[in-house]
């Protein structure tokens, strides 16, 4: 049965160029796909594949000492859902564009998914949604805010603005925050924390950890939980979600939107049909023909290798 496993780890790799191609070279030899990012700041993956070679590179990276205690979720799936492999070094392993944080020592506090509803009553709370405006506005929590930030590098300026006059964070209020799998409320909460907010907390595992554990019943969670795969969204119990996902723009699409006739499958959607010109409808087209075909023979398309 294959499995995905998402992980991160905040430390101190100033080698890290040199972890690439070995790591590479493993996932390519034992057929596992997806994304590996390594940083100097660390580390942050989403593979899948055959169950024990998601494993055996997990093993790997946590064979270097540095990266043992490697923060991992992991569960079954009835096909791969990731057809690419790239490992690269980048600046950060999450993009936020702030120097000097230390998303180790100075995060905010972790409340695990059991506790989280009750942190939710406490009196002046802020509930933030650290996530992208795109992905807000397919679920989220009950009452959170959401910032319309077009991407996590947004942020520091959000969080100044809100933080001065007539704004949410005026007087640094309580806030609680969360995001998919808890890696970016890492750096927000240090971003806080560093500028003196006393009262910061984060959902522990993000919200796949919260929709894992809690019944529906129980949940504040509303609507579904993109993700950065072909499942494209999850509900309760990590359930597939009703969302697919526009290979133009990349954003989720719901019924409604599938249903617009702006969409033209694995060409354009409502969201990006004014954007584009008939050259690269003409592209997305053919590459649609070649998806299907493969399809057809029962081959993913998609499934490039990661260039060296």
């Amino acid at each position: 049965m294959p499995r995905t496993a998402s992980f991160y780890c905040f430390t101190a790799l100033p080698d890290c160029a040199t972890l690439v191609a070995p790591l590479r070279a493993l996932c390519t030899a034992l057929d596992v796909r997806g994304n590996i990012l390594l940083a100097p700041e660390g580390v942050n993956g989403s593979i899948a594949g055959p169950a024990e070679a998601v494993q055996q590179v997990l093993d790997h990276l946590r064979a270097d000492a540095r990266l043992a205690r490697l923060a991992v979720r992991s569960a079954e799936c009835t096909s791969v859902p990731l057809h690419r492999l790239k490992v690269r070094c980048k600046r950060e392993i999450v993009t936020l564009g702030v120097a000097g944080l230390d998303p180790v020592g100075q995060t905010g506090t972790h409340v695990p998914p059991a506790q989280w509803n009750t942190l939710l009553e406490l009196p002046g709370l802020v509930l933030l949604d650290v996530r992208n405006g795109y992905e807000v506005a397919i679920g989220s929590f009950a009452g959170a805010v959401d910032p319309h930030t077009a991407a996590f590098t947004d942020w520091p300026a959000w969080i100044a603005e809100q933080s001065g006059p007539g704004g949410l964070l005026q007087g640094q209020p309580p806030v609680a925050m969360f995001c998919t799998g808890g890696i970016r409320c890492e750096k927000a909460s240090a971003l806080l924390r560093a500028q003196g907010f006393g009262e910061v907390y984060q959902l522990e595992g993000g919200i796949l950890n919260y929709l894992e554990q809690v019944p529906p019943a129980q949940s504040l969670w509303q609507g579904e939980c993109f993700v950065f795969d072909e499942r494209v969204a999850v509900g309760h119990g990590l359930a597939a979600g009703s969302h697919s996902l526009c290979r133009s723009c990349r954003q989720p699409l719901s019924a409604a939107d599938r249903a617009s006739p702006l969409f033209v499958e694995g060409v354009q959607c409502a969201h990006c049909a004014a954007r584009r010109d008939e050259g690269q409808r003409a592209g997305y087209r053919e590459r649609q023909r070649q998806m299907d075909l493969a399809a057809a023979r029962g081959a993913t398309h998609l499934g490039l290798p990661d260039p060296a």
